[in-house]
């Protein structure tokens, strides 16, 4: 009697074969047809939200250029002639000058100060082992939870008690103080991809702590210092709250203030054409740096994900 053999089991990858042999040639996939929907509506998103967020910027410069007259008369038309006097007439009469010189005195100098203070902060936490050392580490996380509404009376006691209150180095100091957290925390993580090796090569050729950071880790951090120094700025330059509690000296007013108050004025003057020149002037270092700069802090988001 003849016994006949099963047949031997077909190998998935030769199953897959013959089913997509079988396929109708040009035929798109059902996977293909999801992508290019799913692409089709994300790129409308995105569309979408750009035209959201570049309008208003392009109306406001738009407006800033024409008069008073033709801002409620035409509102959506383009200026039939470039008013440049709006712009001269905003940074003399509205003292925007003065505003723009001291917002550059606090953030450069709170920029600055944020970076090297929460650079060695963050290298020490992420290189070195000692006690105390992550619960140094969540005080500052812990930090970046804290709303500063909650500490502004105490800390304008503080600022006033230490003599500081009113005065360009006083804000720089409390802007340092409310950037240090976030920066340790990022500059935390980035300095831990950050290979070993080349600091231990450091110190067997004789380099010392402090060298080794400022000429050899530093360097290599520099995406992840873009960035965060990209943050801070926005953040500083952007804010409001720590200036109207602890600088009330009209002199010494940054640009926030400045467009309040120019804002408030325009009740009695009318000179809405002033205050959207104003506001453009406190608009533009924003956006210059953020584009000069894009490259490099989307290459300190991804450096640490890539590594």
């Amino acid at each position: 009697m003849k016994t006949t053999e099963p047949p031997a089991p077909v190998p998935a990858e030769s199953s897959a074969a013959v089913a997509k042999a079988g396929a109708p040639a040009g035929a798109p996939s059902r996977k293909t047809k999801e992508g290019g929907a799913l692409n089709v509506f994300s790129h409308g998103i995105l569309i979408i939200w750009a035209i959201m967020v570049v309008m208003p910027l392009v109306w406001a410069v738009m407006t800033s250029f024409k008069s008073d007259g033709a801002i409620f008369s035409s509102p959506w038309a383009l200026p039939d002639k470039l008013h440049f006097d709006n712009w001269s007439r905003a940074w003399t009469d509205a003292h925007m000058s003065d505003y723009f010189v001291n917002t550059v005195l606090v953030v450069g100098g709170s920029l600055v100060g944020t970076l090297v203070l929460g650079s060695m902060a963050a290298y020490v936490l992420a290189r070195f082992d000692f006690p105390g050392n992550r619960f140094i580490y969540y005080l500052f996380v812990g930090g970046m939870s804290f709303p500063v509404m909650l500490a502004l009376v105490p800390l304008f006691y503080v600022v006033n008690n230490m003599g500081l209150l009113n005065t360009i180095h006083g804000l720089i100091l409390v802007y340092i103080a409310y950037s240090l957290p976030f920066t340790v925390f990022f500059l935390t993580a980035f300095f831990r991809t950050l290979p070993a090796s080349v600091a231990e090569a450091a110190f067997v050729d004789g380099a010392s702590h402090t060298r080794t950071f400022f000429q050899i880790m530093l360097p290599m951090a520099k995406p992840g210092l873009i960035s965060v120094g990209i943050f801070n700025f926005l953040g500083q330059w952007n804010q409001y709250m720590l200036p109207t509690v602890l600088n009330t000296d009209p002199d010494k007013h940054v640009l926030t203030q400045g467009l309040v108050q120019l804002a408030v004025s325009q009740g009695y003057k009318g000179d809405w054409s002033g205050l959207f020149a104003g506001l453009v002037m406190a608009m533009l270092p924003v956006l210059a740096a953020y584009i000069i700069f894009q490259r490099q802090v989307v290459q300190g988001l991804t450096a640490g994900a890539l590594k």
